[in-house]
């Protein structure tokens, strides 16, 4: 041997006699003790999934029977002349009831269809200056409510309940309360704003053209406040305490923390409230259609579709202008959804 030099160890599995090099045979190491848990995990997350499926399914058939069912059979009657007297008696004729138009002998073209309907259009400004004004004023008031609610002080409980009174009395039952409030002759808000001398002539609030709407616009934001406080409360509880003591601790003023802290985290919360009051809003027909009948000044897209549908005998036409309806709500929801970039499954929190 060389000096300076080692002897090259024999690798893993091979043993070095005094004669010469012989090899062993190595068996593989045991699988550890949780190598089978991935298994039963995924067995475990099926079964979840299983049970998740069958708890759906009534629910789902239920959905089809009250709500994709009619809905389908709306829009197929739009495009028929289907009576309200005889249902299976209706023709295909395409988009007649949406626009059609016929030439005259002098030349002049006729245009007809809910598309070109002056009537339709109105409905439509109707709804969407009613949804616009009553879910922003709500949404303001709603999470101004919901500051005060979310405060420690003393009867806390019995004023959170009592805020949920006007919400929780029916809308019909609200409608004819305020019908009586708002009487030209009798009426309570007359004879308050006179006695302050605010007006000088009683005024005929739901009758009138140019006050039905706020008499509407009234009557919701009293009735619906509520339902978007209690929506800002459950996000506003939502976040911790800590950060109102560590910004308490530093001297940050209460504004900036609103606008800093508070508004930032109750953001999904307040987006989500939004869109269930947006659909609730846009679909409006029980207020309007009880407490302003008739009047052209309110009348909604729900409203002018029940009228064709039922009181002028234009099934058909009345269908086109409820499956309008349906594709203006789901547009509008889609686009705010998309615009506002709302979180509806909670993946970004």
């Amino acid at each position: 041997k060389k000096p300076g030099r080692r002897r090259a160890r024999p690798p893993a599995g091979v043993e070095q006699g005094g004669s010469g090099v012989t090899s062993t045979t190595m068996s593989a190491p045991p699988p550890p003790a949780g190598i089978a848990r991935p298994a039963r995990r995924s067995e475990l997350q099926a079964e979840r999934v299983r049970a998740a499926r069958i708890f759906l399914l009534p629910m789902i058939l239920a959905l089809v029977l009250v709500a994709a069912w009619p809905l389908l059979r709306t829009i197929y009657f739009s495009f028929t002349d289907t009576s309200l007297t005889n249902l299976g008696a209706g023709k295909w004729i395409g988009f007649d009831n949406y626009l059609t138009w016929r030439t005259l002998s002098s030349g002049r073209t006729v245009w007809r269809g809910t598309l070109v309907d002056p009537a339709w259009w109105n409905a439509v400004w109707n709804t969407f200056r009613f949804a616009i004004i009553s879910v922003s004023i709500e949404t303001v008031l709603g999470l101004m409510v919901a500051l005060v609610l979310n405060a420690e002080f003393a009867g806390r409980s019995i004023v959170r309940a009592a805020i949920l009174i006007p919400w929780a009395i029916p809308t019909i039952v609200s409608a004819k309360l305020w019908a009586w409030l708002f009487n030209d002759q009798f009426g309570m808000v007359n004879d308050m704003l006179m006695s302050l001398g605010l007006i000088d002539h009683k005024i005929a609030w739901t009758a009138n053209v140019d006050t039905a709407m706020y008499a509407v616009l009234i009557v919701d934001i009293w009735k619906t406040t509520p339902f978007m406080a209690l929506l800002c409360l459950a996000g506003l509880q939502m976040i911790p305490r800590d950060m109102y003591e560590a910004a308490r601790i530093d001297g940050i003023h209460p504004v900036k923390v609103f606008f800093r802290v508070t508004l930032p985290l109750v953001k999904p919360a307040l987006m989500v409230a939004v869109i269930f009051r947006l659909l609730d809003a846009l679909r409006i027909f029980d207020l309007i259609y009880v407490l302003t009948p008739n009047s052209s000044a309110t009348k909604t897209m729900s409203v002018i579709s029940r009228e064709n549908l039922i009181d002028f005998d234009k099934f058909a036409y009345g269908s086109a202008q409820s499956t309008l309806l349906f594709l203006i709500i789901a547009l509008s929801v889609i686009l705010y959804i998309w615009l506002g970039k709302v979180d509806l499954g909670g993946e970004k929190q």
